[in-house]
């Protein structure tokens, strides 16, 4: 098995089908397994998936486990040596899963490996490029919404430099598209690190794989259509700002000194309240 693909599903009927179709179209000469972990979709998202391609595997998890765990309990199932980690709302490109595969097979110094993110347009996307290690600055700054009124704030996380056109190692990827080894998932005993709900576990686990001695890497070499979370806007705002700051707490108690996370626990429950704040002026 040349490719195992893992996708996390939860309520995403209108854009998976079309991402494993797009899957199909791109691995032709090359085999591969998708399989879907179901996070108790009431949309019948899995009932149309196992009409339409009775070939994927699916894993249906009895509730919300969120992205990382959901990830996590596919893994016994896939059987490839590469293992790529691929959102419901991306789009492939067709033979591009075949050449990212044949350059990973290439690279053997490389743990990670990510794409370029474009809009349907086929402009870059720049949320969805690659980022720095977050710093207790740049956080706490965007628990406070200072982003909003001084973006340059960010410039440092957000690689305000970064060329989109050039093949380069990055601290991080994002987890939508994350082409990874199976030799690295069994020696940390998962994909993602089980203690996250959602968010951060991408930024963790790019980390991990670089504590290991191996690279992190964006490459341009292919492309994938990512609608950037398109299920997970239905989630409240204040719900998925719980989601964000608890991550990202959990980020720093596990990866950095008290003296720095205790900045992340103190400002945490004004960034709920500013949060709770514009939920309600927008409702």
């Amino acid at each position: 098995m040349d490719l195992s693909i893992i996708t996390v599903n939860t309520n995403g009927k209108d854009k998976v089908l079309d991402q494993i179709q797009s899957v199909i179209e791109s691995t032709k000469n090359i085999s591969f397994e998708q399989i879907i972990s179901d996070n108790a979709s009431t949309d019948g998202s899995i009932e149309e998936i196992r009409r339409r391609f009775p070939n994927v595997k699916i894993i249906e998890n009895k509730k919300n486990l969120g992205f990382g765990a959901a990830n996590n309990n596919a893994l016994p199932l896939a059987t490839s040596d590469l293992i790529l980690l691929l959102n419901p709302d991306m789009r492939v490109l067709p033979g591009t899963l075949e050449k990212i595969v044949e350059w990973m097979h290439s690279h053997q110094d490389v743990g990670i490996v990510s794409c370029k993110l474009i809009a349907e347009s086929g402009n870059f996307l720049e949320d969805a490029k690659p980022r720095r290690f977050p710093g207790v600055i740049d956080q706490v700054a965007t628990l406070l919404k200072v982003p909003h009124l001084f973006p340059s704030i960010l410039n440092r996380y957000v690689y305000n430099d970064f060329d989109p056109e050039k093949e380069q190692e990055v601290e991080t990827v994002r987890g939508s598209f994350m082409l990874t080894r199976r030799s690295i998932v069994d020696k940390l005993g998962w994909v993602f690190d089980p203690r996250y709900f959602i968010w951060f576990e991408d930024v963790d686990t790019c980390r991990e794989v670089q504590k290991m001695g191996l690279k992190v890497i964006y490459t341009p070499i292919i492309s994938c259509v990512d609608y950037v979370g398109t299920t997970f806007k239905k989630q409240a705002t204040l719900m998925k700002q719980k989601w964000f700051t608890t991550s990202m707490l959990q980020y720093f108690q596990k990866w950095e000194p008290w003296y720095k996370w205790i900045w992340i626990a103190l400002f945490r429950p004004l960034g709920i309240f500013l949060a709770w704040i514009k939920e309600n002026l927008s409702s």
